[in-house]
């Protein structure tokens, strides 16, 4: 959306053959993509100016490349918003709604990233979760692969849970990074970097991190971080004037142990649970490390697009809410940050941008014609140049409330099935950028020009 308002085991015997075959017909100088997507990733971290958490790693990405303060997902749940970004297509009215959302089912005629690259000589591997479903698209890997314990429970309190009777939403456990899954999902990927090096092939690698995904499980050592560093949001509360349709339980922290399913969670376990995400932040970003400095070790990271995202936003408690589902910002705000050869390093980017624009870069970077089905806009431009102050728009729904976030404001509209208006929320990010607020009413002017702009761009197919 950059330009909108600018011009407006296995696993080796399945390494060795993939590597053995004769590459396909190049018709571009290949440079390899990693795709790093790292699950509920909200914009918290130092390169962000987050004074509390640590995140040396991905700074080092920020500090290397382009860092998107205004990057925005399309949908805030798993599933649907990585079918949205790994096919450059909107999610819609019957399209990309939930977290269980196949992409090859809701837009089957869709090429998907993966299998673009594919289809233009590259090796593909995915490692963790990249497609919500591991069976997604899975004829577009060469590689498909991902730890089968996905509550990755390890200490005694926690023993005997599944997905049915989980445990705690959080676990300090006194053990290696090794024995969580992320970890195992960082040494998959280096061996497969190996591989991917002796190969004369260019690659694309998704890596999925599963944390900071509940339950906020991490090595103690991590925990230890923030020992006394935590404190409550100050906007614990449901936002002046706001619907109450915008608001929600928090039910996916309700389906775990010790929550209580309707009252609001102590203040003691929301200091818990806070020090718990920011601790998988650091175990995660700590695994990040270790693909990045094994790229550099094989002389990789010259010819290596980088792309970093969380698969949407997160709320800490922020208007009485936990996790993600919401037209709130702190749900739609993530966290975009490229690394490449043609991007101005060290840089940051003020333009509002969305995921669908991923898809579009990726092809540009590569030097590739773009598929007509993509719905965003090519970062070519930012990259090389970024934007030193805010412009454009971002579009993103939840349900039926679709929500567009320009430089000074965020509206949100719900409508029925009949697109029918039903209920909006306004806020003034100059003065309110934590949306405490709703100024709908009273701003009316302003209300119908996001509207209609909202209904002029959202309804793509």
């Amino acid at each position: 959306m950059t330009y909108r308002l600018k011009l407006f085991g296995v696993l080796c015997l399945g390494v060795s053959f993939i590597f053995s075959c004769t590459p396909k017909e190049k018709v571009h100088k290949p440079t390899n993509v990693l795709f790093i997507i790292v699950d509920d990733l909200r914009p918290e971290l130092g390169c962000y100016g987050h004074p509390v958490v640590q995140s040396p790693n991905i700074d080092r990405i920020a500090g290397e490349g382009v860092l998107f303060k205004n990057a925005f997902c399309n949908i805030p749940v798993c599933g649907a918003s990585r079918a949205s970004f790994l096919t450059g297509l909107r999610p819609m009215q019957n399209r990309f709604l939930t977290y269980m959302t196949y992409a090859q089912h809701d837009a089957p005629g869709a090429i998907s990233l993966p299998q673009y690259f594919k289809d233009n000589g590259y090796t593909t591997v995915s490692n963790g979760k990249v497609f919500h479903n591991e069976d997604d698209h899975a004829a577009a890997w060469d590689i498909n692969w991902r730890p089968s314990d996905l509550l990755d429970y390890h200490t005694a309190e926690n023993s005997g849970t599944d997905m049915a009777n989980r445990g705690r939403p959080y676990e300090r456990g006194n053990v290696p990074d090794s024995v969580y899954n992320d970890a195992k999902i960082a040494a998959k990927s280096i061996i497969d970097l190996k591989a991917l090096a002796a190969a004369d092939n260019p690659f694309f690698m998704a890596v999925g991190f599963l944390k900071p995904h509940l339950p906020f499980n991490a090595p103690e050592k991590y925990w230890q971080l923030y020992d006394g560093r935590v404190t409550l949001p100050d906007n614990n509360y449901v936002p002046a004037g706001a619907p109450a349709r915008s608001v929600h339980n928090s039910g996916e922290l309700r389906n775990y142990a010790d929550v209580p399913k309707e009252v609001p969670v102590s203040d003691s376990l929301a200091v818990t649970l806070i020090q718990g995400y920011y601790a998988s932040v650091s175990y995660v970003d700590a695994q990040i490390g270790k693909v990045l400095d094994e790229l550099k070790e094989l002389g990789l990271d010259k010819d290596t697009h980088i792309v970093l995202i969380g698969d949407h936003g997160y709320n800490l408690l922020e208007h009485t809410m936990w996790c993600k589902h919401c037209n709130y910002r702190n749900s739609l705000r993530s966290t975009m940050i490229w690394k490449s050869p043609k991007a101005k390093a060290g840089s940051i980017s003020n333009a509002i941008v969305e995921y669908v624009d991923i898809f579009p870069t990726l092809a540009d970077l590569a030097g590739l014609p773009k598929p007509a089905q993509l719905q965003g806009e090519s970062l070519m431009v930012e990259l090389v140049s970024p934007s030193t102050a805010p412009a454009g728009f971002a579009i993103s729904r939840w349900t039926n409330g679709y929500t567009i976030t320009t430089p000074d404001y965020a509206y949100t509209e719900w409508v029925n099935d009949s697109l029918q208006w039903q209920d909006e929320m306004l806020y003034d990010h100059r003065s309110d950028l934590e949306e405490n607020e709703n100024i709908a009413a009273g701003n009316q002017t302003v209300v119908d020009s996001l509207s209609k702009l909202l209904r002029k761009n959202w309804r793509l197919e």
